[in-house]
């Protein structure tokens, strides 16, 4: 067989016998693929990623690194980004948001920030008290 020819698979399909080279032993052209290994500025699956729920915490509030307690209708959203997540409150329609004490950790799969994000709406959402 010569160096170029395409192999026969059992599904009757042609590959190439080269695996990417020429007979002089340079590099073939890549193939045109777009967007082939790239990741959109959008927030890719490893890119920063959050997920948010307002909440009604109950008595006792939810404790913060920087204001301490806060109380009242919030928002709670959970932050992935370069392997960590972090759970934040704000006060609804507010514009500062505050780090829930004890909630910055690693997360190694992204995959996993719904589940964290339900998990803690279903420990701080304590609407009836």
């Amino acid at each position: 067989m010569l160096s170029g020819e395409p192999i026969v698979t059992a599904a009757g399909e042609g590959v190439p016998s080269a695996a990417g080279m020429t007979a002089d032993g340079t590099a073939e052209t890549p193939a045109a693929v777009p967007g082939a290994g790239m990741v959109a500025d959008s927030g890719g699956a490893a890119g920063p990623q959050s997920r948010t729920t307002d909440i009604v915490p109950g008595p006792g509030g939810v404790m913060t690194d920087e204001v301490g307690v806060v109380t009242g209708d919030l928002t709670l959203r959970t932050e992935y980004a370069d392997g960590k997540v972090t759970v934040r409150v704000q006060y609804k329609d507010a514009d500062e948001w505050y780090a829930v004490t004890g909630t910055s950790v690693t997360l190694a799969d992204p995959a996993g920030l719904d589940a964290v994000h339900g998990v803690a709406v279903g420990l701080l959402n304590r609407p009836e008290g």
